[in-house]
């Protein structure tokens, strides 16, 4: 991942103020790039007003090995104005330690499919729910 560029950054900071985002809603990861949380991704869908339709993709899914494969399909808008946006959550033993992985499979879905439609990936802004997660 390579650094946001001051182009990026001003992008970045218009659209926390189009949406109402805080700063604390993101934070930098160690790796390069940003991270958005949780309640900051809620925040986008509300204001975009996004509407989602979950679909489990049982043929990617195998509960024996505890992975999961959620489909996410949203749109916002109305009419000719609509925008349609489709992603994929997913979680295995090998990016998710949660007890929830079914749920952890939606969050991770909802999360890409509303960064997606904000445009909000070009910048190189990730959901939280995209970074494997550590047992409680």
């Amino acid at each position: 991942m390579k650094k946001l560029s001051d182009g990026q950054l001003e992008q970045l900071r218009e659209m926390a103020k189009r949406y109402d985002l805080k700063g604390w809603h993101f934070h930098k990861d160690s790796r390069g790039f940003v991270i958005i949380t949780r309640e900051g991704i809620e925040r986008i869908a509300a204001h975009l007003k996004i509407r989602v339709k979950f679909t489990p993709v049982h043929e990617w899914c195998n509960p024996t090995e505890k992975q999961y494969v959620i489909q996410a399909e949203a749109w916002c808008g109305t009419g000719d104005d609509q925008i349609y946006g489709q992603s994929y959550g997913e979680v295995s033993d090998k990016n998710n330690k949660n007890a929830y992985p079914v749920a952890m499979a939606e969050k991770r879905a909802l999360s890409r499919v509303v960064l997606k439609m904000a445009g909000m990936y070009e910048l190189g802004v990730y959901g939280e729910d995209e970074l494997p997660t550590e047992s409680k």
